[in-house]
């Protein structure tokens, strides 16, 4: 009797130590599948960002710019079909949208990476980029229906800059306050623009349409 016991002891004692084993390699094995899958969910949006950065140069700088454009746009949407709410793919795809010519679908794309929930994530001058980009689309597009929204995005993108590198920015700003009939404001920006590149053409017609020089 007392070996019987015994035996069915040694069993279950086995039988548990058996369950303990298996199911700490499931739990192992469930976790290192979901660490694949979270690198693999990372890596992947990172690679069509690559991607589309190198379309966008490329485009830029070579003849085959309307093909190079349209892969940048095909790599940012496989990027948001796994990030919708990354603001650099966005941005990415803004840009190539841009350079097809799509004016108004770039302006939604920049809205969309400029959103309050999104944009946390740009740094300062990602944040500068965006907004002077989509102030000259505006402006581009209709200069007068859609200057004040111009305005608030320049006027946003030189407070977080400091104005420094922002030339061309400012003197849109200046632009934009002449159309407005701002002639204090747009000299302001002239002469800003001046002060860092004093032989800025731009900026001294935009003085000499204003009769200041």
């Amino acid at each position: 009797m007392a070996t019987e016991a015994m035996l069915q002891l040694g069993i279950l004692i086995l039988t548990l130590s058996l369950f303990f084993i298996m199911h700490n390699i499931h739990t192992q094995t469930t976790q290192a599948r979901t660490r694949t899958r979270n690198k693999t969910s990372q890596s992947e949006p990172n690679r069509h960002l690559a991607q589309a950065s190198r379309h966008l140069a490329r485009a830029r700088s070579t003849s085959h710019r309307a093909q190079h454009a349209k892969n940048a746009l095909a790599e940012a949407d496989k990027a948001l079909a796994v990030w919708p709410r990354d603001p650099r793919a966005h941005i990415l795809r803004a840009q190539a949208l841009h350079l097809t010519g799509q004016r108004a679908a770039a302006i939604k794309a920049l809205d969309a990476a400029l959103s309050s929930a999104a944009a946390r994530s740009l740094s300062a001058a990602e944040r500068v980029r965006a907004l002077v980009e989509r102030a000259e689309l505006k402006v581009a597009m209709n200069q007068r229906r859609r200057v004040d929204s111009a305005v608030k995005d320049l006027v946003e993108a030189v407070g977080l800059s400091g104005g420094s590198d922002l030339e061309d920015a400012l003197c849109l700003l200046g632009k934009c306050y002449e159309w407005k009939g701002m002639k204090e404001e747009a000299k302001d920006a002239f002469q800003k623009v001046l002060e860092v590149q004093p032989d800025s053409e731009e900026a001294r017609s935009g003085l000499e349409r204003l009769g200041i020089l």
